[in-house]
């Protein structure tokens, strides 16, 4: 009641409505098809019965708690390119890799869900929330970088070609789950008072753009 009577006071006001929820694969949604239509379901329901101008989601694995799984992956794709074919709703996405700032991996896994939503039609990418999120000082700006350079990279992307770049990119990093790189607080990656990452971020950035390429997508 709370929840509804505060989306009533939004409207009253003329605001702009975001509404975001994460279905969970593996949980009481089930499969990637089974949670798929439960994405889709509560996209058109922030619409519709919420009153929202854009939506944020973001399926999240049950073992892993990220959304840049292959099966997440999956689901968020299908769930965007089916509102998108028959809609001109607003779609966003959260972006929780695993590994940490300032490695590789963040980066590959961040770089996974920006080609993902592109190809499959989002508007806006929102992200990216390093380490899942949850640890103190680990989301920096070079994660939101690489989200919008191969975001940009993808655009127009035959969809075939965009598979084959994300079975060879999702496979390079999935098995790393378990033994995930904590990476870098903010501060230990960027300079505090500058706000520019460090020449070892910069590196490992270049390192992870050059990956990209190894993959097939050309991102300059």
């Amino acid at each position: 009641m709370a929840g509804l009577n505060m989306i009533a006071g939004w409207t009253a006001n003329g605001d702009n409505i975001m509404v975001e929820q994460m279905p969970i694969f593996g949980g009481y949604c089930g499969g990637i098809e089974e949670t798929a239509i439960c994405d889709i379901a509560t996209t058109l329901a922030s619409f519709t019965l919420l009153s929202g101008n854009f939506h944020l989601d973001g399926p999240i694995h049950i073992r892993w708690g990220i959304t840049t799984s292959r099966e997440t992956l999956q689901i968020a794709a299908h769930a965007a390119a089916a509102v998108d074919a028959n809609t001109d709703l607003l779609l966003a996405n959260q972006y929780y890799p695993i590994a940490g700032p300032c490695t590789e991996m963040c980066l590959l896994e961040t770089a996974a869900q920006a080609i993902t939503d592109t190809a499959s039609g989002r508007e806006l990418l929102s992200g990216s929330a390093a380490a899942k999120g949850v640890v103190i000082d680990k989301t920096t700006g070079m994660e939101a970088r690489i989200m919008g350079e191969a975001a940009i990279a993808t655009a127009g992307m035959n969809i075939s070609e965009v598979n084959d770049i994300l079975e060879n990119l999702v496979s390079s990093y999935e098995k790393n789950y378990a033994k995930a790189p904590s990476g870098k607080r903010f501060q230990e990656c960027y300079d505090v008072r500058t706000v520019k990452p460090t020449d070892e971020y910069i590196k490992v950035y270049e390192g992870a753009k050059a990956s990209l390429r190894s993959f097939g997508l050309n991102i300059k």
